[in-house]
């Protein structure tokens, strides 16, 4: 049993580490705090090939093993959980196109995406279905070589850049159980009847932009399905999910570090009393805690990435993410606690992290529904601790 990373990743995680100590984390407050567009950040991205991390290599991505993919995001989001929203969308979407795309799709498609040249997203969520994928209402109607798509989706991150999106639809909604007739068509952007409509206002998550997509009587061809048959779609999305809810431990696990960082950091330049505050046991207490919880976090994160590789692994990734975003949150928490007053101030760090923590309990399906599915898992004997 080896709790190490390989040569090759921990080279990749130290090129990351110095990306992110000198393009982000210099300006990631600033920034965040005014709404700014990270462009420079993202242009650096493209330049590292990261727009390119679930691409196959013989479309000039990286196609990356998944603990390198949860490491991309592991420190992208110790430095700015924003940053990483905009490659976790984007790789997702890459690699429903890899795996389930005609060649057409991802010859016509993969290069440019992998180059950064074009961006993508996913468009899952809609105002009345979340969690409930089946019940979205978005409908295609086939019309000759063109489907004609009908209905609004939300909380699009990437949507204002995206090209093509993925959008989730239902090709023939009388068909029960529901996940039989639905699919995902790859919506250019420019498509007449297709516009970003608002961004949505948002208490953490800054500099991305999440928005509300509205198809109306949106013309797409019908070469746009993707893997060119209709009701694959709910699958084709859970296969990107999977590797979604690795991205959302580990962007976890890099929030909790940064907490665990300033945490520490701040203890032992604080005085109170004539001393560091780090010498007084309680706030020790605290910080052993920290450090604790935050490495069980990344162990977890990583075995799920580990456990993706040997194939289907929704318990292990819905057991990762749940932990780890938990986690995330009351280190935030804890890291307020140690700086006391200043840790409610935006002249710190960690007040970003605690907004921005909040959000991994919720996004990529609530730890509630996943403790649903690892439940299910067990009592299936699909998954065994032990």
């Amino acid at each position: 049993m080896d709790f190490q990373l390989d040569e090759t990743q921990r080279a990749f995680r130290a090129t990351l580490r110095a990306f992110v100590d000198k393009e982000i984390v210099p300006v990631a407050r600033e920034w965040e705090q005014a709404g700014r567009y990270p462009a420079e950040i993202v242009a650096g991205l493209a330049e590292l090939g990261l727009f390119g991390i679930t691409v196959p290599e013989a479309y000039g991505g990286l196609d990356l093993d998944p603990v390198s993919f949860a490491l991309v995001f592991e420190e992208l989001s110790r430095g700015w959980m924003g940053v990483a929203g905009i490659l976790g969308s984007h790789s997702l979407a890459c690699r429903m196109i890899a795996v389930h795309g005609t060649d057409e799709q991802r010859a016509a498609h993969l290069p440019a995406l992998a180059a950064g040249e074009r961006r993508t997203a996913i468009a899952l969520t809609e105002p009345d279905a979340g969690t409930d994928l089946q019940g979205i209402r978005t409908t295609a109607r086939r019309d000759g070589d063109h489907y004609v798509v009908t209905g609004t989706k939300m909380w699009i991150t990437n949507a204002r850049y995206a090209d093509p999106l993925p959008v989730l639809v239902k090709t023939d909604p009388a068909t029960t159980p529901a996940h039989r007739g639905m699919s995902v068509l790859l919506v250019d952007a420019g498509t007449p009847g297709y516009r970003v409509a608002r961004d949505i206002g948002k208490l953490g998550y800054k500099g991305p932009e999440s928005c509300e997509v509205v198809l109306d009587q949106a013309r797409v061809p019908a070469s746009a399905l993707l893997g060119g048959v209709e009701g694959r779609g709910m699958q084709q999305v859970l296969s990107a999910l999977e590797w979604g809810r690795v991205n959302i431990a580990a962007r976890s696990v890099g929030i909790a570090q940064r907490a665990h960082d300033e945490a520490l950091a701040y203890a032992r330049e604080r005085l109170a009393f004539g001393r560091p505050i780090a010498e007084f046991q309680a706030v020790q207490l605290t910080l052993a805690q920290l450090a604790t919880t935050v490495q069980a976090a990344r162990l977890m994160a990583y075995w799920s990435a580990d456990q993706v590789t040997r194939g289907r692994a929704d318990a292990a990734t819905g057991m990762a993410k749940i932990f780890c975003s938990e986690v995330a949150l009351q280190a935030a928490v804890d890291a307020m606690k140690v700086h006391g007053g200043y840790g409610y101030s935006t002249e710190y760090e960690v007040e970003r992290l605690y907004r921005d923590a909040i959000l991994m309990s919720i996004g990529e399906g609530t730890n509630d529904v996943l403790r649903a599915v690892v439940a299910k898992a067990l009592v299936r004997g699909e998954a065994k601790i032990g």
